[in-house]
């Protein structure tokens, strides 16, 4: 049994803990073996404390890293999206602004036009010069 303590304790700390420890008492005599025991009474050891064989993780460990990962990516998609939202909502009021400004540019070449058509002599060629001007405002600005 002392040659088969060093034996053991290499195996554990080597990381052979991925395979099972078996206790075997035979006879009065304990061995300790990776398989079974043919005849006498085996007992399966735990793993020691702290040290634990690739992939015994627990289901509930897995959930909740699982868990954690999943929230942290639905407040990636929450961020990215709120994003999305100032960008569309900056869109939106830039679109409306121009559309304002084309309206204003449309209503002062309309008024122009009134006053050109209205008035004669000097004052029309000055109503007319206003009008071309407001024309050619429109057309700089809103060219569609």
């Amino acid at each position: 049994m002392t040659r088969l303590f060093p034996l053991l304790a290499a195996c554990m700390v080597s990381g052979a803990l991925a395979q099972p420890v078996y206790k075997c008492t035979q006879d009065g005599k304990t061995v300790y073996a990776d398989r079974p025991c043919a005849a006498g009474r085996s007992v399966e050891l735990p793993p020691p404390a702290g040290i634990r064989p690739e992939g015994a993780e627990t289901v509930a460990t897995r959930d909740a890293r699982t868990l954690v990962e999943l929230e942290k990516l639905r407040i990636a998609r929450e961020k990215e999206q709120q994003r999305v939202d100032k960008a569309d909502a900056r869109t939106a009021r830039a679109a409306a602004a121009r559309r304002k400004q084309c309206e204003r540019l449309h209503l002062r070449k309309r008024w122009a036009d009134e006053d050109a058509a209205r008035l004669a002599g000097r004052a029309r060629i000055a109503a007319q010069r206003r009008s071309t001007r407001a024309r050619e405002a429109l057309a700089v600005e809103c060219p569609a």
